[in-house]
């Protein structure tokens, strides 16, 4: 009998039979799979009849986008996509189980069919209760780099962050070799930089696997911007809202300079780092940097320059009383993080993004307007059972 964490795929009531005839699992033709017969089909042939690429934590804004640049890349011959909930998407290549990185015991021996591991599973919420996320951040990606050297998986690619990084310069940009100890107010960045200790430790234990980081500013997509409303606005934002011109000012902060990338772009050197032979972190980040004057251009409105105390003061106030789910921790971190320098992405990797930083972000303000999404669970345009109503009710109870 198997144990309630390692319950196969069809116990998803949403799943229903996505093999029509009862027919058994064929590894070249994707869908859905039971762990068991994912370890059943075999070890892994060294890419030849194409890489095998696990991506843990396939679902989300990054992950989604990662799992259509490796089915796009005729290297590539299967993915194998492992989340905590069933999506309705179906790429193709890919061949979805649903595993929770805390509690799926299998993970080693579902890794022995992969040639690279890539470690996207990431909980954002609740900021109420850090040791929920640290769980599933810290403790889950623990489990999936253990595994990955358990199952002697020759390439592991974790998707760390500009979070990392250690406060640092905003007028000018800093490499890879920054410290990367966070910011320690924010959840955020102490787990990324945390991981990043860890993987340094787990680098000289496991000199055979090779390790790569990449380091991405903010990530935004059209289809990501219900869900990102949802981690960061919450149900109180109205879609209007973003509407140019209808946002009279944008608060001028001291320190606000950051950098986005749109998230295909920053998939596509998952890509190009799984298909090659690259080692070590890598800064992703597109042009411009991104400040008030930028985002007032996007809006329609002016910019006001004000303190940021005054402003941190209402968010940590909307925060405690649960009106926003962002945390002002992280808004402190955003005013302290460095600016990277992205040359080692564009060299090694041959890297650029397609995007500037002005359209990613462009782009997702249209998806906030028009409540875009995509089929799956984190994705959603609409979650199950009431839409902004259960937004509210999940907040309140401080559910992930």
């Amino acid at each position: 009998m198997r144990d309630r964490d390692s319950r196969p795929v069809d116990a998803d009531p949403r799943l229903g039979d996505r093999r029509p005839g009862g027919e058994p699992y064929d590894p070249d033709l994707g869908g859905w799979a039971d762990p068991d017969e994912v370890i059943a089909a075999g070890q892994r042939t060294g890419g030849a009849d194409g890489l095998t690429v696990a991506v843990v934590g396939a679902s989300g804004n990054l992950g989604s986008s990662v799992v259509s640049a490796l089915a796009d890349d005729p290297r590539v011959g299967r993915v194998l996509g492992l989340a905590r909930r069933s999506p309705g998407w179906c790429p193709p290549k890919t061949t979805w189980v649903v595993a929770d990185v805390l509690h799926e015991r299998r993970l080693g021996e579902l890794f022995r069919t992969a040639d690279a591991v890539v470690q996207l599973a990431w909980l954002f919420q609740p900021t109420h209760r850090p040791t929920v996320t640290w769980r599933n951040n810290v403790l889950g990606s623990l489990r999936v780099f253990e595994a990955v050297a358990d199952a002697a998986v020759p390439s592991l690619i974790y998707a760390s962050s500009v979070g990392a990084y250690s406060p640092g310069p905003k007028n000018r940009t800093v490499d890879e070799s920054w410290p990367t100890h966070g910011w320690p107010d924010a959840a955020y960045c102490r787990e990324k930089a945390y991981l990043e200790r860890c993987l340094d430790s787990y680098e000289r234990q496991y000199p055979w696997v090779r390790v790569v980081r990449m380091r991405p500013g903010f990530l935004f997509k059209r289809e990501s911007a219900t869900e990102q409303r949802r981690l960061f606005a919450g149900p109180l934002l109205p879609r209007g809202l973003v509407r140019p011109g209808r946002l009279p000012v944008v608060p001028d902060l001291p320190g606000l300079r950051m950098q986005v990338l749109h998230t295909d772009d920053a998939a596509e050197a998952v890509r190009a780092a799984v298909t090659s032979t690259v080692r070590g972190p890598f800064n992703l980040a597109a042009d411009p940097v991104v400040d008030a004057a930028l985002l007032a251009e996007l809006l329609g409105a002016r910019t006001v320059r004000v303190p940021a105390g005054p402003v941190r003061a209402g968010l940590r106030a909307a925060w405690r009383t649960r009106l926003v789910p962002a945390s002002p921790h992280l808004f402190d971190a955003v005013l302290r993080l460095p600016l990277m320098d992205s040359a080692r992405a564009r060299e090694e990797l041959g890297w650029h993004p397609r995007h500037t930083s002005a359209q990613a972000i462009g782009e997702f303000l249209r998806g906030l307007r028009s409540g875009d999404g995509m089929d799956t669970p984190p994705l959603t345009p609409k979650l199950p059972g009431g839409g902004r109503l259960r937004e509210t009710a999940t907040r309140l109870q401080a559910r992930p």
